[in-house]
């Protein structure tokens, strides 16, 4: 999911899930990809269910409207900035902002990488609470108020401490600096992946237990149950500028697309499309959501969504 967001592999988002695993609902292959002009378009696929829904959507309509070759790479967001300066990898599609020095190297500096605008989704990344628990204690949406309910956001995992529940260690976040520079009595407590963090999520929701996550919109899940997100300090331009000393909320994020310079100019209507590429929020969730919630492969719900949005996807074409 982050001007210091969440995802730098972050997350958004859309998020992941079910039990399947993010990343192995097949949206992704691994191997050798073309730089911008060759055969092939390679997209990078960041390890959350809606980049990989924006990912499945843009192969299905690159080959099947406009002929082309596409290869989806799954891989880390900081990594695939460099993969997308050397070549490797043609675009991101779902960028939350995670890596800003790379991104002035590239784009500002280099030349090597051509940010292609909006992808139509806005991302946030924050602290959240179940609806249920924040009914019961409504005071609990305040940070101030956080250490009164650390006793009860423990877990054998967070050694004495309340627990915030994070999802990827590779995903960017600020939490750490967070709960140190706020004084709060919590400790950050890594899933593993978004899939395990939300299998957690799930488990604490049926037994109706309290606990404190990191989460993000969008996310599909987030319209199966209901979080309340805590108020951390407010965002303010430059608050984050300092990795140690950050002791504010996540900002709003539109979420960028990027493309490698070459392919843009070699990419004819393949990068045109890619620019072109801007969908809801809804969109995206609903494609996650039958991928990651439901159990399809990326491969069926993206030609799914393909063929009951006509009108939206046309407008795309060069």
């Amino acid at each position: 999911m982050h001007s210091k967001r969440i995802r730098t592999t972050l997350a958004a988002g859309s998020a992941v899930l079910g039990m399947v695993a993010l990343s192995a609902c097949g949206a992704a292959d691994t191997g050798a990809s073309s730089s911008g002009g060759g055969d092939t378009v390679t997209i990078a696929v960041p390890s959350w269910v809606g980049a990989e829904a924006n990912a499945a959507v843009a192969k299905h309509i690159l080959e099947e409207e406009l002929g082309a070759k596409v290869k989806l790479q799954q891989m880390d967001e900081p990594v695939a900035w460099d993969a997308l300066d050397s070549g490797k990898v043609d675009a991101i599609l779902e960028d939350w902002g995670g890596v800003p020095k790379k991104e002035k190297r590239y784009v500002e500096e280099r030349e090597t990488v051509v940010a292609a605008g909006d992808l139509g989704v806005t991302g946030h990344i924050g602290w959240f609470v179940p609806k249920y628990f924040a009914d019961e204690n409504p005071d609990v949406t305040d940070w101030k108020n956080l250490n009164k309910y650390a006793d009860e956001f423990k877990t054998t995992e967070s050694g004495g401490k309340g627990q915030l529940l994070e999802g990827s260690p590779s995903y960017t976040t600020n939490d750490d600096a967070i709960i140190k520079n706020l004084d709060l009595d919590l400790k950050t407590v890594y899933a593993g992946s978004e899939a395990a963090q939300i299998t957690q999520i799930k488990k604490y929701v049926k037994e109706k237990k309290p606990f404190l996550t990191y989460w993000w919109t969008p996310q599909w899940l987030n319209a199966e149950i209901d979080f309340v997100e805590v108020k951390l300090p407010e965002y303010t331009e430059g608050c984050d500028a300092d990795p140690e000393k950050v002791a504010c909320a996540y900002p709003n994020t539109p979420l960028q697309k990027y493309l490698n310079a070459d392919f843009v100019k070699d990419g004819g209507d393949a990068a045109q499309f890619l620019k072109n590429f801007n969908w809801s929020t809804e969109q995206q969730n609903q494609v996650a959501k039958w991928i990651a919630g439901d159990g399809m492969s990326s491969k069926d719900a993206a030609a799914k969504w393909v063929e009951e949005n006509k009108s939206t996807w046309e407008k795309w074409l060069p």
